[in-house]
């Protein structure tokens, strides 16, 4: 049935809301929008410092790398800056969010894609903004952005959409929310944060298990499973659109620290048998009594490093012991770990809201039951993901047993999905409150208990908080170095009952707005705008605490890359190839990186042989194997000798004297224990066929004459047949050598290096980087890009030409 459109019904809503959405980033963001600053994000900082030599190369030639020699001595460039042509997804997310810079970008599409959902399921635009903004102001999504953690944001931002199209195609029109469904997916997989990705199937398992319980109870099984079948299809195309993507990274991860060990001595690191090692996953785990901060944000003293103020009792402890009040002052605004929860630290709670929390509490009581049935079983499942280690049981049998799990880190961003499912419920409940007041029995009554219960468990925070220790475990560091601890648990305290009161104040207010709706005191609208301005302000002023505009800076990147003398005296050195050591903190800097081909770096998936390297002999201060990495300068952080050479350096590539068979990986990497690199090449002769003799490589010699990312040539002159070593990382999958033009074989020796045998004579080595994954992948791309547009083009001309049917939408 053709239906015409009509514009103030049918686009004017939905136009108002997009400028209301426009508005509030343009004013939480107006210092990146206007004034031409940014966030000194730690991860984006040290991203820039990584990708350096990869954006170098591919604005000099218009092409992608796939490796860069900037970080841990070498590694594919997959998981820190590769494009991927045959994927129009990119181009997509651009035109969505009107090429806002980042962050204001991110919130857009986050507010976006929340009304998306809030108006798929039936509620109206006005409530859908409401919807919106309580999804998109969690406290957690500016948090993260201040970390940097940017694809993160942007890959949970598109999980609303994802779900507005599943649950459009069940409910509704099948081929609209499959095409939406699409399209959501496409884009949440193109930021490539699989972690947020894997909650998000969490979620949408929860919801078929019921969805498959309530169809078998009512008999529409059939149309289910044909639905189930139509969004599979559709996740393959979103799939195929992110192939080249995913296929190189899957490639990768066999070889990073998210794949298995090849070591099994002891002291290896690895207690399973694939994934992270589990200490390292669950180091970040939520309390579980910290699990109330998504009801009162400053139970657990809000983030490690929390600003004071002089009416603090830490500002009066330092003047009482003597300081003047101005110094007193500058110490407690610098900040003061005000946190005492059990992670190792934190840079804000995640905080959904006093009056979410209430509502969602309404919804348990008055939404239909397969809703509140799986948004309730969704929520305890993140709360009881996140509390990690401190939930053993389950926890560790999901890491051991359950499928990829154990490739992720800290656990307590498992609470995204109960940022989701509780706005959601929430919403939800105050749509069946709106729009069936006089239908539900005792409505009033269940909008009574529910604020009671939610603000009573706030009142009891208030009246108890005395009772707390307040006692953290960076308190004996502080008593060590004669920090008032006192005051500062003193102001722990303060702050819990600070928040409990004001989480307790905006519960009363929304309850008591509805409660005035229900005996017709207020219209609905009126009830709506209150509400929602509650929440706005509610939230907004939470993460304000941790994003604000103090935090921004003019020229951050500029300021950040300034070179250091240490720098300019290391760059004066021309030869192509040599590398460098940042000694104060060398694995988890990129910065080293963005002026020299770093030895370390900063990354979450480096190389495993590369890890295994560094605990068992870099750490260990074996200075052969940084001689093997030709490693020639060492940023020492000492403003008396910023630079020292090490001795040694055995340069690009050499010839070696003798092979040393090992036969496993254990004695391969035992072996670089006291062995002379100029002379030995360690080879694993169960893997790579060498002969085990002696080389005389008097009078050979080899130089690196042209150096790329992804290619690089050396010229030999070999006295006789001898075994070269490169002081380059060993990939397999990628990686081709050429002597005089024609392919060979290499090996991998010294555990992490290449080599290779070359006969006597003058000869032309190469090496190009050109794995076919990447080439395979960006094909499949292309073709299920333009299938994706046609789907979507399909779609859009159905909805607007044939308006969808009518059935009531439920979640």
């Amino acid at each position: 049935m053709i239906a015409s459109l009509n514009f103030k019904r049918d686009v004017l809503p939905h136009l108002i809301a997009i400028l209301i959405f426009l508005a509030l980033t343009a004013v939480y963001f107006a210092p990146v929008l206007f004034e031409d600053k940014g966030l000194p994000q730690h991860d984006i900082l040290q991203f820039k410092g990584g990708a350096k030599e990869i954006q170098d190369y591919r604005e000099a030639t218009g092409e992608e790398t796939l490796w860069t020699n900037s970080m841990f001595s070498g590694m594919p460039s997959y998981l820190i800056n590769t494009r991927y042509p045959g994927d129009f997804s990119g181009v997509i997310h651009t035109i969505l969010t009107f090429d806002m810079p980042a962050m204001a970008g991110n919130i857009f599409i986050t507010l976006l894609c929340a009304y998306i959902l809030m108006v798929t399921l039936g509620l109206s635009p006005w409530l859908g903004v409401v919807g919106a903004i309580a999804f998109a102001f969690t406290s957690y999504n500016l948090i993260i952005l201040e970390a940097g953690h940017n694809t993160k944001s942007l890959t949970i931002a598109y999980i609303p959409m994802v779900l507005a199209g599943l649950i459009y195609a069940l409910r509704r029109n099948l081929w609209i929310g499959a095409g939406l469904f699409a399209l959501g997916l496409t884009l949440n997989l193109h930021f490539n944060h699989l972690q947020m990705t894997y909650y998000m199937l969490l979620m949408v398992i929860v919801f078929g298990v019921v969805e498959i319980i309530y169809a078998i109870k009512k008999g529409t099984i059939a149309e289910l499973l044909k639905r189930g079948l139509v969004l599979g299809v559709a996740a393959i195309l979103a799939v195929g659109v992110n192939f080249g993507r995913l296929y190189t990274t899957a490639e990768y991860s066999k070889y990073s620290i998210r794949g298995k060990s090849e070591l099994t001595a002891p002291n290896s690191g690895d207690k399973t048998s694939s994934g992270l090692d589990r200490d390292y996953a669950f180091n970040w785990s939520y309390g579980v009594g910290e699990t109330i901060t998504l009801l009162i944000p400053d139970f657990y003293g809000g983030a490690s490093n929390t600003p004071l103020g002089t009416d603090s009792e830490t500002y009066k402890a330092f003047t009482s012991m003597g300081a003047p009040p101005a110094q007193a002052e500058q110490i407690v605004s610098q900040g003061m770990p005000t946190y005492w929860g059990p992670q190792p630290m934190t840079s804000g709670p995640v905080y959904a809201g006093a009056i979410m929390c209430f509502l969602f509490v309404l919804g348990l009581f008055i939404v239909d039951k397969s809703t509140r049935i799986w948004l309730l079983a969704a929520t305890i499942l993140s709360i009881v993901l996140a509390w990690g280690k401190n939930f053993e049981a389950f926890n560790y049998f999901m890491f051991d047993y359950f499928p990829g799990y154990n490739k992720f880190r800290a656990v307590s961003s498992a609470l995204v999905i109960a940022q989701i499912t509780i706005p959601l419920l929430g919403m939800l409940a105050l749509y069946r409150l709106i729009r069936d007041k006089g239908v539900v029995k005792d409505l009033d009554r269940k909008l009574l208990i529910s604020g009671g219960i939610t603000a009573g468990l706030c009142l009891l925070v208030w009246l108890l908080a005395g009772t707390f220790s307040f006692t953290g475990e960076v308190d004996q560091q502080l008593l060590q170095a004669q920090y008032p601890v006192d005051a500062i648990r003193a102001d722990r305290e303060s702050m819990m009952r600070s928040d409990a009161f004001r989480s307790l104040a905006f519960i009363v207010l929304a309850a008591a707005l509805l409660y005035f709706y229900l005996k017709n005191k207020l219209s609905a609208t009126m009830a709506i705008a209150g509400v929602g301005v509650l929440i706005l302000v509610d939230l907004w002023a939470v993460d304000k605490r941790y994003l604000n505009d103090g935090d921004f800076e003019k020229r951050v990147v500029e300021n950040y890359f300034q070179p250091t003398p240490a720098d300019q005296l290391i760059l004066q050195d021309k030869d192509l190839s040599y590398r460098v050591m940042y000694l104060p903190n060398p694995f988890n800097d990129a910065r080293t990186s963005y002026f020299h081909k770093s030895v370390g770096g900063y990354h979450g998936a480096k190389l495993r042989r590369y890890q295994d390297i560094i605990d068992r002999h870099i750490s260990q201060n074996n200075l052969e194997v940084l001689r093997m990495l030709n490693t020639r300068y060492v940023i020492t952080g000492n403003e008396q000798q910023p630079v020292q050479r090490v001795p040694g350096a055995l340069g690009n590539a050499w010839f070696v004297e003798k092979v040393q068979p090992v036969n496993s990986p254990d004695e391969e990497i035992d072996a670089l224990k006291g062995f002379d690199a100029a002379k030995t090449a360690v080879v694993d002769v169960s893997k790579f066929k060498v002969p085990a003799q002696q080389f005389n490589a008097a009078g050979s010699t080899i130089k690196l004459t042209e150096y790329k990312p992804n290619y690089l040539k050396y010229e030999a002159n070999a006295a006789r047949a001898g075994l070269v070593v490169f002081s380059e990382v060993y990939y397999a999958d990628g990686w081709q050598a050429y002597l005089d033009g024609k392919p060979v074989d290499h090996i991998r020796a010294d555990y992490i290096l290449r080599a290779m045998l070359v006969p006597a004579g003058k000869h032309v080595i190469e090496f190009r980087f050109a794995p076919k994954s990447y080439e395979i992948g960006n094909t499949v791309s292309l073709v299920s890009s333009i299938l994706l547009l046609l789907v979507l083009g399909g779609a859009i001309y159905y909805g607007i030409r044939k308006r969808p049917e009518t059935e009531t939408v439920t979640a």
